[in-house]
């Protein structure tokens, strides 16, 4: 490996070749707590296809329906404006613990940090042995031994990476049909086969190559991370004026760094966090433990290596509360207040009103009439009930179409026809006034404006008036 500097990248050769990481086992309270976050976060994937919740899983993304389910929520694809919220909120989230703790989320809660230190990494430590056995056997001729581990290896790489493809597909066509595709041909759900193949293949070489790379060349966050902090910033950092000059303990004109190199070896990615903050450093913390177990065996104090602001490592105050993260702090608030606001809107049944096609409206000998549409969903995973009526309607004010109650089979909608009409001599020209949506069971209650157009009641009555003189005229 070449010696970490800041000008080139550890893990590509001089020539331009790829150059593996081994990172060395290393022990120690930030490790234990990873170990506890990855398993955790672990579960949750694997667990929640598992959890029902008013009858559909957890997290369902029904794309051939167009629904959406999470925890216990229903959401349509009219419903997906909702995204934008979801999105930029998890974005603002993002940018608001980066600038308090830097890149904590990719050391410790990233989906593929998660699934490369506690699956595959796990897995080659238990088939290729320890770091060092590890770079022996990539040294080492191919003989019957290490092609036998290899074939082991990966044979366990692709089973892990097939199943965790099948896990997220489980996320868009549930686990029933998930057992009921894997029980038929490939070719009678040739998209689901295509994308469940296409992850394993994507999985199978990030994790059995690519690995540190995909952090490092093609992931923006590390990129992005010095507009978003400032030395304020709780980073992974190296105690300089404490560590330097670096020598053997026994020298007492040395610093409190003995140059062991032990956390350029515990690194994921192959940097020295002795040269500064980096972009390929993802705050896993490792070198922290690593150091700290070198600093009780010199019988030094620890922390030489920790978590802290540059400003907290040059001497100086950290501040948490400045500009940024009162501005992050804001954005959050205002996107988390109309998120909440947003999700309260959206009810287990809708009902969208429109007008029929042709003319606005139709007078007749006896009424003005406008005639209207209303399509009704329900999201139950049961049959709802919906009745229709008026309120706050003119005198005169009567519909057709609403006597009987509807019923929408479920997770169905129906279209239902409607007409409002108001007697003619009680018309008083345009209006505006509610149709009330009643559904059962629940009693969900929804109110939606009816604009009742006509023409101008003083020329409507002369016109009337026109008529009765015509019919009693000899």
């Amino acid at each position: 490996m070449n010696l970490p500097n800041l000008i080139s990248v550890t893990t590509i050769a001089k020539d331009g070749s790829h150059v593996k990481v081994h990172p060395a086992d290393v022990k120690g309270k930030f490790t234990r707590m990873r170990q506890f976050v990855g398993v955790l976060l672990l579960g949750v994937y694997v667990g929640l296809p598992w959890i029902v919740i008013n009858g559909y899983p957890a997290v369902f993304f029904d794309l051939p329906s167009r629904r959406f389910h999470l925890f216990g929520l229903t959401f349509l694809a009219q419903d997906v404006w909702l995204a934008f919220f979801v999105v930029t909120g998890v974005g603002f989230t993002l940018f608001y613990v980066t600038a308090l703790f830097g890149r904590l989320w990719c050391g410790w809660a990233c989906p593929y940090t998660v699934f490369l230190e506690h699956v595959f990494r796990p897995i080659e430590r238990l088939v290729d042995g320890d770091a060092t056995a590890r770079r022996k056997g990539d040294k080492a001729p191919m003989t019957g031994g290490k092609i036998v581990r290899r074939i082991i290896k990966h044979t366990l790489y692709l089973l892990l990476a097939s199943l965790i493809a099948h896990i997220f597909l489980s996320y868009f066509v549930s686990l029933p049909k998930l057992y009921q595709i894997m029980g038929q041909s490939p070719l009678e759900n040739k998209l689901a086969f295509a994308i469940m193949l296409f992850l394993t293949g994507a999985l199978y070489f990030a994790f059995s190559w690519f690995r540190e790379q995909f952090c490092i060349i093609l992931c923006p966050y590390g990129r992005i991370q010095s507009a978003l902090t400032d030395d304020d910033t709780m980073v992974i950092g190296y105690d300089s004026g404490r560590g330097e000059p670096r020598g053997k303990a026994s020298d007492p004109s040395n610093g409190a760094c003995v140059n062991c190199m032990r956390c350029v070896n515990v690194c994921p990615t192959g940097i020295d966090i002795r040269n500064g903050l980096q972009m390929e450093c993802i705050g896993c913390a490792a070198c922290i433990d690593a150091c700290d177990e070198i600093m009780e065996k010199v019988k030094r104090p620890t922390g030489l290596i920790r978590y802290d602001s540059m400003n907290g490592l040059a001497g100086r105050k950290t501040r948490f509360v400045r500009p940024r993260t009162i501005l992050y702090s804001v954005f959050m608030a205002l996107g988390a207040f109309a998120m909440i606001f947003g999700v309260t809107r959206v009810h287990d049944v809708e009902a969208s009103l429109t007008r029929l096609r042709g003319n606005p409206y139709f007078v007749t000998e006896d009424a003005v009439r406008n005639q209207f549409q209303i399509r009704l969903i329900t999201k139950r995973n049961v049959p709802t009930t919906f009745r229709l009526s008026l309120e706050g309607a003119p005198a005169g004010a009567h519909a057709d179409g609403m006597n009987e109650a509807i019923v929408v089979p479920a997770q169905g909608s129906i279209v239902h026809p409607f007409v409002v009409s108001i007697d003619r001599d009680q018309y008083e020209g345009k209006s505006e006034f509610n149709l009330v949506v009643q559904s059962e069971p629940g009693g969900t209650e929804l109110k939606r404006k009816i604009s009742f157009l006509g023409p101008d009641a003083k020329l409507l009555r002369e016109d009337q008036d026109a008529d009765k003189q015509n019919q009693s005229a000899p």
